[in-house]
């Protein structure tokens, strides 16, 4: 809740799961009121389930009509939108540049990139013309996007765009009041981790357990940005299990 009484309003994208699905629930836990956005209403109700202050918005991040109607119907709800965590995206079945299928590179710039261009496009128009204007943007890159694991070309070339797509909002917002920032997440142990380590393990049995933390760790670094005041931003953030190979040479 602001100062003023008003109690703070965040979207999440891709809310029904993994990372989305954390910071929904701890934003749920601390008062906020929280739109549910991803594709499968039954898993957001799921989330949303015991909460008066959530609102389900089933809808498609690469569909820009559904994406501007759920944007339109969560500001019905609450009356503004303070905070936009953009976070949907996905990672297709690893190989090399020619072993990937142009329907899994097609499907990666769609969602992970397409759909956070249009979750922002809407939500900026929103916190643009809202009184008081302003509002709050954070985008969920990955640490993918500065050291990519072998045979993802596309999540690293999609999350890197991603940075690019952080720091052209930064400038572009600051006439509005629109702050934005970027989280780049390594290893929180969601599903899409929880898998690779299951590949790791089948393909090489001999070598050590993907390091990891605890999702809800990288829910409260998110909440810890979506509740700066305007004036202060985390432009970058990096949060990621302590002992993976990040730093360093091998």
């Amino acid at each position: 809740m602001t100062r003023s009484g008003h109690v703070k309003s965040i979207l999440i994208t891709g809310a029904s799961s993994g990372i989305g699905g954390a910071v929904a629930e701890l934003c749920l836990a601390e008062g906020w009121q929280v739109g549910l956005l991803a594709r499968r209403r039954d898993a957001l109700e799921g989330v949303a389930l015991g909460h008066a202050n959530a609102t389900v918005l089933p809808a498609d991040v690469t569909d820009a009509s559904a994406v501007d109607h759920a944007v339109n119907q969560f500001v019905m709800a609450t009356g503004r939108l303070d905070v936009l965590f953009n976070n949907a995206g996905i990672f297709t079945p690893a190989g090399t540049i020619d072993e990937i299928s142009l329907e899994d590179w097609y499907q990666s710039v769609n969602v992970n990139l397409n759909g956070m261009f249009l979750a922002a496009r809407a939500s900026f128009r929103q916190m643009r013309r809202q009184s008081p204007k302003g509002g709050r943007i954070i985008n969920n890159g990955s640490i993918a996007a500065h050291v990519p694991r072998p045979g993802s070309a596309p999540y690293a070339a999609t999350k890197s765009a991603i940075t690019g797509l952080t720091r052209s909002l930064s400038l572009d917002g600051r006439d509005f009041d629109i702050a934005c920032g970027q989280i780049d997440i390594g290893n929180a142990e969601t599903p899409m981790v929880t898998e690779l380590k299951t590949r790791q393990a089948e393909t090489s049995p001999g070598m050590a357990p993907m390091p990891s933390f605890a999702v809800e760790d990288a829910a409260r670094s998110v909440l810890h940005m979506a509740e700066l005041p305007p004036e202060a931003n985390v432009q970058f953030m990096t949060v990621m299990a302590t002992k993976m190979p990040y730093i360093g040479r091998g």
